[in-house]
């Protein structure tokens, strides 16, 4: 359900706390941001906040970003963010497209897509976040040991996606056509749509994968 226009979104994100409106002045620069040397997490598309709240909880020492372009949920995300009372999540406001206006490369150790928009038109297909030239963006910006975390209910997008990254040279590490009944249930941390999902019996696509030349030793 789409969110309501809030004409105040845009002036309360601006001053909130948790969310960072210079972002390319941190830019290379966020671990000192955080004040430590945690490896960095970027959820792409954090909607409502709900998986950010959790994570940021469940592992303290990883510092989170999410990233929404849409002002609404994230205005929310950023209120679930500091109900947890955490200091190791922030939040921006940006187009997916602009990421590198915000991280330097090498800088992020693991981006999450969640339940992307599918773009279920062939001639959109360029639009959907697993599409080849959004997959060098994130190759550029990733550690040595980075890597890519994808959930999806749309089974077209996950196809789509294995083989967009199996064509642009990256290796998938781990891969389920059914995440709540696999060996990776046990520690995931779901979110909203995933919960509306799953509650209607619908499986969920999960792939973690890297580019190809990045070390994958203990992943």
């Amino acid at each position: 359900m789409r969110l309501r226009r809030n004409p105040q979104a845009i002036e309360l994100l601006t001053t909130h706390p948790l969310s960072v409106t210079n972002y390319e002045e941190q830019k290379g620069s966020w671990k000192k941001l955080f004040d430590n040397s945690h490896p960095l997490y970027v959820e792409l598309g954090t909607g409502k906040g709900q998986f950010l709240a959790k994570a940021s909880t469940t592992y303290p020492n990883i510092n989170w970003i999410g990233v929404e372009k849409i002002q609404e949920p994230l205005l929310l995300a950023t209120r679930k963010g500091e109900e947890t009372e955490n200091t190791n999540v922030r939040y921006l406001w940006l187009d997916i497209v602009k990421l590198q206006e915000a991280f330097a490369p090498g800088e992020v150790d693991r981006f999450y897509l969640h339940f992307s928009d599918p773009w279920p038109k062939a001639r959109h297909f360029k639009r959907r976040l697993t599409y080849r030239g959004f997959l060098k963006a994130y190759e550029n910006l990733l550690s040595p040991t980075g890597d890519l975390i994808l959930k999806t209910d749309s089974e077209s997008l996950y196809q789509f996606s294995v083989e967009e990254i199996q064509e642009s040279g990256w290796e998938i590490i781990e891969q389920s056509n059914d995440l709540h009944h696999s060996q990776w249930a046990e520690t995931n941390i779901t979110t909203e749509y995933e919960e509306k999902f799953a509650g209607l019996g619908m499986p969920i696509f999960y792939l973690k994968s890297v580019p190809k030349h990045m070390d994958c030793k203990n992943k």
